[in-house]
């Protein structure tokens, strides 16, 4: 299972705070806001990134790419072989998550499957076919709650939130930056961006065979439109957190969109979708500790009128996020 690692310092977690808020904020921004020079933020956040403890990368939004199934799979497994099969999931380049659950003996995964052929491979041939897997559900995720993506741990403030937010853009301009017309250059800049979020307008030019200019208001255009989603990862209990769960919530249909929007707002909260299933919200919390883990099912889950039931799952390791597959993670 995943080693331990050695927390960051205090300064280092709030540039990695920053970093997961706004990955291409630059250096000089992530400064300004968190009141320390340019020159300690290129000093302390360079060696961040070359030893991948911290990692920028970009993920396709489903509803920009209609042929995208994206699915989430709750997979039981031979606890002795739960390691193979992680790893053996995490090799897919379709796999944007892979956690290994509970007592050790499931895992859930997210995968953007391209179409209907690759879903019904995995479904109806590939998971069949493993004598380790003991049996699966699969979820299809309906809508992801994009309050979630400025997620930074609690470490920073909500002023420093928003000094660290790109500029929105204009009223005059809103309708076309919300829908972007896809440009066959938006696919090169999209594959690079996976590759290193943090990829200089230089870089991206040279990658997509255009212009410095172009690709930086291509990139924005995309960005805007919420077209990809541009990520950074870093293990968290490097930010001194101990204790993430996946919550599969059962909603009334009614309360689906308020209590998916509340939720993603939290500043525990990493991730939430609305899912088919049993459950039909499914929530990732990132707690401090198991006491925090706590008050947050106890004060906010419970306060929530439309909740009827709620399903707690620790995910004891964090095998791959964002499409990156963690170092040491098994």
């Amino acid at each position: 299972m995943a080693k331990a690692s050695h927390p960051l310092s205090e300064t280092d977690r709030r540039i990695a705070a920053a970093m997961l808020a706004s990955p291409r904020a630059s250096w000089r921004t992530v400064g300004r806001v968190l009141g320390i020079s340019e020159r300690t933020v290129v000093r302390r956040a360079a060696p961040l990134f070359h030893d991948k403890t911290l990692r920028a990368t970009a993920v396709r939004s489903p509803v920009w790419f209609p042929d995208l199934i994206p699915l989430a799979l709750r997979i039981r497994c031979r606890p002795n072989q739960i390691s193979a099969i992680a790893a053996t999931l995490a090799r897919r380049p379709d796999t944007i998550w892979v956690d290994v659950l509970g007592g050790g003996d499931e895992i859930c995964t997210i995968l953007f499957l391209d179409g209907p052929d690759a879903r019904n491979s995995l479904l109806l041939r590939d998971l069949p076919a493993t004598p380790a897997v003991q049996s699966w559900t699969s979820h299809i995720l309906l809508r992801v709650f994009p309050a979630a993506f400025d997620w930074s741990g609690g470490l920073l403030t909500e002023a420093e939130l928003t000094g660290l937010r790109p500029e929105l853009p204009t009223p005059a301009s809103t309708a076309a930056a919300a829908r972007p017309s896809l440009q066959p250059l938006d696919h090169a800049l999209i594959t690079t961006l996976a590759e290193d979020g943090r990829a200089s307008y230089a870089d991206l030019a040279r990658r997509a065979d255009t212009t410095a200019l172009t690709a930086r208001r291509r990139l924005e255009a995309l960005v805007a439109g919420q077209v990809v989603r541009l990520a950074t990862e870093v293990d968290l209990a490097r930010l001194g957190i101990r204790t993430e769960a996946l919550l599969w919530i059962t909603v009334a249909p009614g309360g689906l969109e308020e209590t998916g929007r509340e939720l993603s707002r939290h500043p525990q909260v990493r991730f939430a979708s609305a899912t088919t299933g049993s459950a039909n919200l499914l929530v990732a919390v990132a707690a401090a500790d198991l006491n925090a883990l706590y008050h947050f099912l106890n004060d906010t889950i419970g306060a929530l009128p439309h909740v009827s039931t709620i399903e707690v799952t620790p995910i004891l390791s964090g095998v791959k996020r964002t499409g990156l597959v963690r170092a040491g993670s098994l």
